[in-house]
């Protein structure tokens, strides 16, 4: 790979999606992301720290947030699992804009070789951005223009603490697909708006735009795929206590009789061909900018990726459960694969998982049907020698107490 970007750092404790994901809240920080960085750079690839803030998608707040509601754009709960909000005051943006240009700041301090706004997928950033959720009066809601207020000020607060040689670039919802889950909710921001707002950050700094789409995490575009209600029960327990929602998916899905109900909600939108879905957003944002555009969506072809960067669509692909399925894709492509072996069959399992496992996929088809098999790939990011296929059992205690 050319490059690899983190999943979202929050800097803030608040901004937290889930409590066990790292941070870079503080300049203490800086020595692991420091080790981080070297050993990504040790394999001759550049290092993105995705810079986050949770805002009001934070699907387990840990114990350092039990009493602290989410902060937000608006007070109004997210509609799929009601997780709380709380309407931040113009201080208050503030002081997370200065947190941003820190965290970029101490990116660079780390040695990493850029960061990446998070301005997508329903976290804080879009929360501003999308005329779906921003209910404000003030300067920061009601027109476009002023809905962008907060990542203009973000960007501009990291050019004074990173400078303006430091990579950064800006991952966006090219259009919200609001009404994606629920019908009658608002659809959101348009693929013009979000032109235009892509407009904006190159004025303001970006080096590179990254195409993403929905307002929500998870949405049914983002990551499209399959949806099995059975298989999201086993870790969507530990959200019970998150949201005012919550229990009611929880029912729904947990129960035969609602279960295809649910699964036909979540999929109604989504296409059979996921491969390569938001290659014509992407399209129409690079015709508008002049900087390098990156998109994301399932990408796993080589000749498709290969097509859409020969015809303009964009200039580089980013890809993550394909990567999940296939750490050697790339590999394969040089050998001559235009396809692995085993591919990634989208069926969200390692995000089902997230809450509470290991990264890593867990669709047993890709096994055989071996369900240890499966674990032991998983587990062995832990082991030093790699993708190891045994499970190591513990040596019998002794009867010897000496």
């Amino acid at each position: 790979m050319g490059a690899i970007l983190s999943s979202h750092v929050p800097i803030h404790v608040r901004g937290r999606v889930l409590p066990n994901y790292a941070i870079i809240d503080s300049d203490d920080k800086i020595p692991f992301w420091r080790v981080v960085g070297e050993r990504v750079h040790e394999h001759g690839c550049a290092f993105l720290l995705q810079l986050s803030h949770s805002g009001r998608q934070r699907d387990i707040p840990g114990v350092e947030n039990a009493t602290h509601p989410a902060l937000s754009s608006t007070d109004r709960p997210d509609p799929v699992h009601g997780l709380p909000a709380q309407r931040l005051s113009p201080r208050e943006i503030a002081d997370i804009v200065a947190m941003f240009g820190h965290g970029a700041r101490r990116a660079r301090e780390a040695g990493l070789d850029g960061v990446e706004l998070h301005a997508c997928n329903g976290y804080l950033f879009t929360q501003f951005l999308s005329s779906a959720i921003n209910d404000r009066t003030d300067e920061y809601g009601g027109s476009l223009e002023n809905r962008a207020r907060f990542l203009l000020e973000v960007m501009a607060a990291i050019r004074r603490e990173a400078g303006t040689d430091f990579h950064l670039q800006v991952k966006i919802s090219a259009v919200d697909h609001g009404d994606a889950f629920f019908p009658w909710s608002r659809k959101g921001n348009t693929l013009e708006e979000s032109i235009q707002v892509f407009r904006w950050a190159e004025d303001a700094g970006a080096h590179a735009i990254h195409v993403s789409t929905g307002n929500c995490f998870p949405h049914p575009l983002n990551p499209a795929g399959d949806f099995r209600p059975g298989d999201l029960i086993g870790t969507y327990d530990t959200m019970l206590s998150s949201g005012r929602s919550t229990l009611r998916n929880y029912v729904l899905w947990r129960f035969r009789p609602t279960r295809p109900l649910m699964r036909y909600i979540w999929t109604r939108t989504v296409p059979e061909n996921l491969e390569g879905l938001l290659l014509p957003d992407a399209e129409q944002v690079r015709r508008n900018v002049s900087v390098p555009v990156i998109v994301t969506g399932g990408f796993q072809t080589a000749s498709v990726v290969r097509e859409a960067i020969r015809a303009g669509q964009c200039d580089a692909v980013s890809i993550a459960r394909p990567l999940m399925a296939n750490p050697d894709l790339v590999h394969q492509w040089a050998a001559g694969a235009d396809r692995p072996e085993r591919p990634c069959t989208y069926c969200n399992l390692c995000l089902f998982h997230a809450p509470e496992d290991p990264l890593g996929c867990y669709d047993t088809r890709r096994y055989g049907g071996d369900h240890d098999r499966m674990i032991a790939e998983v587990m062995s990011i832990y082991r030093p020698d790699g993708w190891s296929s045994d499970l190591q059992q513990p040596e019998p205690a002794s009867a010897n107490p000496q």
